[in-house]
Order: C-alpha cells, then structure tokens, then sequence
C-alpha cells in the first residue's frame, strides 16, 4: 500500500498487516495459536516469533482482505472464538494503517489439548 500525503509517500508493506493480523488473533483468548498449515495432516503450530505465518493477506490500494489460519483451544466455542479473532483483527488493521478491512476469512486448522503433565508439574513446585 501506498500513499501521498503531500510531503511524500508512505508505504506499507503487506508483511506488516499480516504481522498486525496475526498479533491480533493471538490477544484473543481461545486461540492457541497460528498454524503453519497442514503439513502431513497434522497442524502445525507456531510460536510468536512467526505472527506473519498462519496469515495471508491482499492488500489493495485502500482495501486488505485477511485469511487466518488458527488453532483454537479445547473446549472453546469455535464461532465465538472466530467472531471475535474477526472484530479484533479488523479493528487493528483499520486503525493501524487506516485500510478498509473488506472481509477476514478464519481457517480452524486444529485443536490444542494442552500437554499433559504440565499443570501437574507447576502445582507440585
């Protein structure tokens, strides 16, 4: 994306929306985390240093359409989760960069169970 203000041009590169994108999923609670898609048949899921992973994004001149691809929590509602991953993702890019979300489409790539033993490991400390 570019622009001009006048004074010069600003751009934006579409790593830095995918990077908003992704923080923005991650601040919602369910979600586990990005997936790297599906390698193998099994999800794959990635740490924070890879927000831009799990993410694509079309960037128009004043538009951006998102594709997410997510690992939703045990138990969670899945559609409340997306519904909101939607609404957070959508306002962070449009206040960030001022471009007009046009759709965030949410991919359910896997379920974490969580690993077991953990809690038991840090209630016994």
């Amino acid at each position: 994306m570019e622009t001009n203000s006048g004074k010069g041009s600003i751009r934006i590169a579409d790593e830095v929306v995918s990077i908003i994108a992704g923080l923005a999923a991650t601040e919602i609670e369910g979600v586990a985390g990005m997936s790297g898609g599906i390698a193998g048949g099994i999800a794959e899921m990635l740490g924070r240093k890879n927000l831009s992973k799990g993410v694509k994004v079309q960037v128009g001149e004043k538009e951006v359409a998102v594709d997410l691809y997510i690992i939703v929590n045990y138990g969670v509602r899945i559609p409340e989760v997306a519904w909101k991953v939607q609404e957070n993702v959508k306002k962070a890019i449009e206040n960030m960069t001022g471009l007009s979300v046009v759709e965030v489409n949410i991919h359910v790539q896997g379920v974490n169970f969580g690993q077991p033993g953990k809690e038991e490991d840090s209630k016994a400390k």
